[in-house]
């Protein structure tokens, strides 16, 4: 069986403000433009039974509302949530063959690092970006398969 883990990062959002909420911090109009063009490559690409988690901060449901799809908000994905938190979500025997993830750095790029075996443990996912991995067995062996990165700058025009 195989298992594809998506994990898109917000798209731009406003500087926080001195005092005020991290969690109430919304997408800029170039974020929203950001998110916009990048849910379109996703639903062109996304499966309909994808299961969709997302970060409970502002700028989180902004960009995975662009999708158009049914989610679900999860404390576990915040801003301050730990890596361990974010994989346990990942994990677990009535997972879809899809799950999209929305959350944040540096939890997402610690994830894809340690997904993908990167020796320097993290990633850097750029604002509003896509990176997709694909998890099986060969051979009895587990492997990640990294099968697309994409932000919302590299797409064609159109998107």
């Amino acid at each position: 069986m195989t298992l594809d883990l998506i994990f898109w990062r917000h798209a731009e959002a406003h500087d926080a403000v001195e005092g005020g909420s991290d969690l109430l911090r919304a997408l800029t109009p170039h974020g929203e433009q950001q998110a916009a063009r990048m849910a379109v490559w996703l639903n062109r690409h996304l499966s309909a039974d994808t299961r969709i988690l997302a970060s409970p901060a502002r700028r989180t449901e902004q960009t995975v509302l662009a999708l158009d799809r049914p989610f679900k908000l999860h404390a576990e994905l915040a801003p301050t949530a730990s890596l361990a938190q974010l994989l346990t979500l990942t994990q677990g025997p009535n997972l879809p063959s899809t799950v999209l993830i929305v959350g944040h750095q540096p939890t997402l790029g610690q994830a894809i690092g340690q997904l993908i075996g990167a020796k320097a443990g993290a990633c850097c996912v750029k604002k509003g970006a896509v990176w997709w991995l694909r998890q099986r067995q060969r051979g009895g062996v587990p492997q990640t398969v990294l099968v697309s990165v994409q932000s919302p700058g590299m797409l064609p025009e159109g998107f």
